[in-house]
């Protein structure tokens, strides 16, 4: 590992944050890398506007043993959101987007078709917020080839959005009505972006975000910007590290970018000072706090949605942040405003599952610089066994069409809450056996016992869990998790024995499969 210190002047904090300690944080990278074991890991703290520390691990590429360094290139995935919602609030600085109006009206390559005639039209605060009603296929016929969700394998020709959405992209929810992730929506952005500026996408993200805060070895494209450092993308797999295929993108404004934890560090910089970067600034700091700001909630003790960040909350300090997946590559970008301190950490291993080191790793350092507990499971809330009877039951997802696989998968038929070894528990009625099990409930609020926090141990994160009604003395009705919403449902339509079936047949045919193979072996 390394060290890369630096200072600067602190512009954002009121009381010091604790000392950097070198070598907790690097005992801190080793603990957590060794439960997700990664080829390559790059992590760098950002503190009063400038990179501090940074650790480097492992290698770019097993072959040549190329270590990680802070310009190993990295595929950032997802939060490449970030940079596309920041061109779009540009543009709506500049006058030339309204976030409320109808996204259709600066479209010129192609339109979004909603499903039923009464529903409203799709803004471009929707697309910001996952709230537009899009889902995660362009069309259905596209469930027959799930590969074309992660990209085109490099070599082939990635078609332009104007051809791959030419027959429309259909609207499947009431826009406004429900967040549902799509990649789609930030492609659709990304087109807007070119629609409305007259650039391609990425030649104004080089000239309008990436010039101005520094980033000389970001880029959306391919180009020299990123040259020939980028790192070999890995799956773990039962035989070890396995390369995966390089694809090109289909959405290349919700996941293309690439970039070094040097530069990632540079952008955290930025957000931390209210969008100044070392060569001018991206956004005023009025926008950029609007962009931290919820504009979709569910329920007030539960982070919401910000305009293209994901909001979030560490022991009472607010966050905000954007997690990426691409085959090959976990990325996590997480910072503290308030606080003036950021987190960003990039591996080139992992699958589409999400599971790695890069989001528990990003926050056990995130709570270490602002000198919290590992945990932020809280222990000084008493339980309230006398109105679990009343949080107990089915919740199933909210009415709509949701066609995201990764998300179905997580939440299947919905959640169960019930009462196990003494403990209030939250159980997903899913096919996933990391998540069949459930997961324990803590109270979180001393004044509010229907607010909690579930631990999930095997993606190194957690949940925030708030249930209520629809007035004081009315019967439970929802339960939030996070930014998804589920209604009671009778108990009677339980669909638990469904589940429990359609996993024991799964797990029949896969020992079936194995039996057959050692035979043939």
């Amino acid at each position: 590992m390394s060290a890369i210190p630096t200072q600067a002047e602190s512009t954002h904090v009121d009381s010091p944050l604790p000392r950097i300690d070198e070598i907790s944080l690097n005992a801190k990278v080793i603990a957590v890398a060794n439960r997700w074991p990664s080829a390559g890991i790059a992590a760098a703290i950002v503190r009063d506007g400038s990179l501090e520390w940074f650790a480097g691990q492992g290698v770019a590429d097993v072959e040549s043993k190329e270590p990680i360094t802070a310009d190993t290139v990295f595929r950032v995935g997802s939060i490449t959101k970030t940079f596309t919602a920041i061109a779009v609030m540009q543009l709506w600085e500049r006058g030339l987007v309204d976030l409320d109006a109808p996204a259709s009206e600066y479209l010129r390559a192609f339109q979004l078709i909603p499903a039923r005639a009464d529903f409203r039209p799709a803004t471009v605060r929707h697309l910001l917020t996952h709230t537009a009603g899009l889902g995660y296929w362009r069309r259905l016929s596209d469930l027959l080839r799930p590969g074309i969700g992660s990209g085109l394998r490099a070599g082939r020709t990635v078609p332009s959005l104007p051809d791959y959405y030419r027959k429309g992209l259909p609207l499947e929810v009431e826009p406004g009505s429900k967040w549902v992730y799509s990649n789609h929506g930030f492609a659709v952005l990304g087109q807007l972006v070119e629609d409305v500026s007259g650039q391609p996408l990425g030649q104004y993200l080089r000239e309008q975000v990436f010039g101005p805060l520094g980033m000389e070895h970001t880029d959306l494209d391919r180009s020299e910007r990123v040259g020939t450092r980028l790192a070999t993308g890995y799956v773990m797999r039962s035989a070890g590290l396995k390369p995966v295929a390089d694809r090109g993108l289909l959405t290349p404004g919700a996941g293309a970018v690439c970039s070094t934890a040097a530069d990632m560090a540079r952008y955290v910089a930025a957000l931390i000072r209210e969008g100044a970067g070392e060569h001018g600034s991206v956004l005023k700091p009025a926008t950029l706090a609007s962009m931290f700001q919820p504009h979709y909630r569910l329920h007030p003790r539960v982070p919401g949605m910000g305009l293209g960040f994901e909001l979030g909350e560490e022991s009472g300090h607010s966050t905000v942040g954007k997690t990426g997946v691409v085959p090959g590559f976990h990325s996590a970008m997480v910072l503290a405003p308030e606080d003036g301190a950021g987190v960003v950490v990039l591996t080139n291993t992992g699958g589409l599952d999400a599971r790695g080191v890069t989001e528990p790793l990003a926050s056990a350092l995130l709570r270490r610089v602002l000198g919290l507990p590992d945990s932020a499971i809280r222990s000084d809330v008493a339980a309230r066994p006398d109105i679990w009877g009343d949080l107990c039951g089915w919740y199933g997802p909210e009415p709509g069409p949701l066609t995201n696989v990764f998300v179905r998968a997580l939440v299947g038929a919905g959640v169960e809450v019930t009462v196990s070894a003494g403990h209030l528990m939250l159980k997903p009625l899913t096919l996933l056996p990391a998540m069949r099990h459930g997961f324990r409930l803590h109270p979180d609020d001393p004044a509010d016992p229907l607010v909690f926090r579930a631990e999930v141990p095997e993606f190194g994160t957690d949940l925030h869990v708030a249930f209520s009604a629809t007035s004081g003395d009315a019967p439970i009705t929802r339960l939030v998790m996070n930014r998804f919403s589920f209604q009671k449902r009778p108990n009677a339509r339980n669909p638990r024995r469904v589940v429990k079936g359609a996993a024991a047949g799964g797990a029949l045919a896969m020992a079936a499969c194995h039996l057959r193979r050692r035979g043939r072996s």
